[in-house]
């Protein structure tokens, strides 16, 4: 068979263009409603789509006047829409840099068994140092460290996992023997970042491991990713830099032993759908022409690290911003959004016009043709396995997404008609990582 597209659905409240909560349409409290992310995981479904993601940040994102802000817990958020699906894929962020490696194995653990073996981790570091503020900290920890911990982390929450044999479970009634014993046991690690005696107080997974996804294109964050990642999320403006990315994740991953093909590289993507060209650059302008300059600058200056009264609106960035070197955090953001500003020459107004749809991730605008052209186009080149959507508007932009994009995509040939498994992994195509070896088959194996 050839190769086939993975496609996830990137949720977030009304939309991923900043100003979607202002459309007539819009309910601009659908940040914290169930339903309506139970609603979009349903048509998401609907479209065979492997999975839906939702970002997160344990600190309130920018300034609560420029959108909806403030979102619900995304582990708990899917166990409600766990119970409305049956197949897509659930895929949520959670950071290593403000949590416990036992309290993420058991909460993404419990995720998997709730759904029946769709759960997938976003691992991120946080950036920033609002966030480390809210954790007694009074600034962010270096981004070297951060991404440190996040390895020592997944180790620790792999050893959890699989701290319970497949076969731990008997339920023998007769005998009055629950579980064995000897094939729960504790994992005693002790490394520089943690302590955790273990085992985890859950049974293993349907997954055994639930789906590693990262997100970090920094060097650090690419290393973390070929060690570790099984989807990887990311930005990129142009199909050049797209390849130059696929061929150095694909090559550090296989240098350190693995299959290239099990890390699949999802860009995200911005389709503006319309029915003719002149319908999705309408829809276009009117979004671009509802955002709030006034905030987005303030963004683009924390983004930046420079005050806003140094970005003009009316002339392009200034020369002296600092180098990535002295970014400690979302180093591979900042450096996108300078080189985007820098290549096309924009001004501040019309790169805050360019970051409101997608905040740096790629902007389609055309017919369903279209973007199932450029979708194809990128998949073709060696520069994306499929793509993160991040529909402008929804519910909206993920129903013509699904009714007009998708169908194309399946004449094809390149996408599903429909799922040929039933969990996360499966969507992937990757196989069930085997979990530790029992004691007996293990005293076989050394002798």
């Amino acid at each position: 068979m050839s190769k086939r597209l993975h496609l996830n659905a990137f949720l977030m409240s009304t939309g991923h263009h900043e100003a979607s909560w202002r459309l007539p349409e819009s309910n601009p409290f659908a940040n914290t409603s169930v339903a309506h992310y139970q609603q979009l995981a349903q048509i998401a479904e609907r479209g065979k789509l492997d999975s839906i993601f939702f970002a997160d940040s344990p600190v309130l994102f920018g300034d609560v006047g420029r959108r909806p802000a403030g979102s619900l817990e995304p582990t708990v958020l899917l166990t409600t829409i766990a119970a409305v699906t049956s197949r897509i894929g659930l895929i949520a962020t959670a950071s290593t840099t403000y949590n416990e490696p036992f309290n993420l194995a058991r909460r993404f653990a419990s995720v998997d068994h709730v759904s029946g073996g769709r759960a997938g981790w976003n691992v991120v570091t946080t950036a920033g140092p609002e966030a480390a503020k809210n954790f007694n900290l009074a600034d962010q920890p270096a981004h070297a460290e951060r991404y440190d911990r996040a390895a020592e982390f997944l180790e620790v929450a792999y050893k959890l996992w699989d701290s319970w044999q497949d076969d731990a479970p008997i339920a023998d009634k007769e005998a009055g023997v629950w579980a064995l014993n000897d094939r729960v046991v504790p994992i005693d690690h002790v490394g520089r970042h943690f302590q955790v005696r273990g085992p985890l107080n859950l049974p293993r997974s349907p997954q055994g491991h639930p789906l590693i996804v990262q997100a970090g294109s920094s060097e650090d964050g690419k290393g973390l990713a070929a060690r570790y990642a099984e989807a990887v999320f990311t930005a990129q403006q142009t199909l050049a830099d797209a390849q130059d990315f696929y061929r150095d994740l694909k090559a550090r991953t296989a240098a350190l032993g693995r299959d290239p093909d099990t890390i699949k590289i999802l860009p995200g993507i911005v389709p503006v759908i319309g029915g003719t060209v002149e319908e999705a650059l309408r829809l276009e302008r009117e979004l671009d022409e509802l955002i709030r300059p006034e905030y987005a600058r303030l963004q683009l200056a924390r983004t930046l690290r420079v005050k806003p009264e140094d970005l003009p609106f009316d002339q392009q960035l200034p020369a002296d911003l600092p180098d990535e070197d002295e970014i400690e955090g979302a180093k591979s953001r900042y450096t996108l959004i300078v080189t985007l500003a820098r290549r096309e020459q924009l001004t501040v107004r019309e790169l805050i016009g360019r970051l409101g749809g997608g905040r740096g991730h790629r902007t389609f605008s055309g017919t369903p043709e279209q973007v199932a052209d450029a979708i194809q186009d990128w998949f073709d080149a060696d520069a994306a396995d499929g793509f993160n959507i991040m529909p402008a508007v929804l519910p909206s932009g993920l129903t013509a997404f699904v009714d007009e994009v998708v169908p194309i995509l399946q004449r094809r040939g390149l996408f599903r008609t429909d799922y040929e498994g039933t969990t996360l992994r499966e969507h992937y195509g990757l196989a069930r990582p085997a979990g530790r070896t029992a004691p007996a088959e293990a005293a076989e194996v050394s002798a």
